[in-house]
């Protein structure tokens, strides 16, 4: 079921706004557009594990906080870079920036929460309570 449609006829019109607007015709004024890295959440038995893909990040500027039943990871990097020739200096900054967030279900031990960041892949462990543990089948005498 389809809950939007779109005609194909007058295709062309939001194609022309679009270039006009994110085209760089005046050598550095294209709207900055937003970036959110790719994200895979698995459940095992005991714990949730979710692997993030930032590479070019170093470990020292992700952060990752908990507050309340929220997990945000986030990251802000500014760099600089000056080119200078005999006629001009051309200096650019740029900013690599991102921030996730997730809702925490009820079942994560939010205080054993670990993370690793190797070869641009980030991992987060978040291991479960106790009580959210599959418990072992056990048998009921009667009385």
């Amino acid at each position: 079921m389809k809950l939007a449609h779109r005609t194909t006829t007058n295709n062309w019109l939001p194609s022309l706004i679009d270039e006009m607007f994110t085209n760089d015709y005046m050598g550095g004024t294209a709207p900055i557009k937003s970036w959110n890295p790719a994200v895979n959440i698995s459940e095992a038995d005991d714990k949730f594990e979710l692997d993030m893909i930032i590479p070019g990040f170093k470990k020292e500027n992700i952060s990752i906080e908990v507050d309340q039943d929220v997990l945000t990871i986030s990251s802000e990097v500014i760099n600089d870079k000056e080119e200078k020739t005999e006629q001009f200096t051309r200096k650019e900054f740029t900013l690599k920036s991102f921030s996730r967030s997730f809702n925490l279900p009820d079942t994560v031990n939010k205080e054993d929460i670990a993370a690793d960041y190797n070869d641009g892949i980030l991992n987060v462990v978040l291991p479960k309570k106790e009580e959210a543990l599959p418990q072992p089948k056990r048998m009921i005498t009667l009385k």
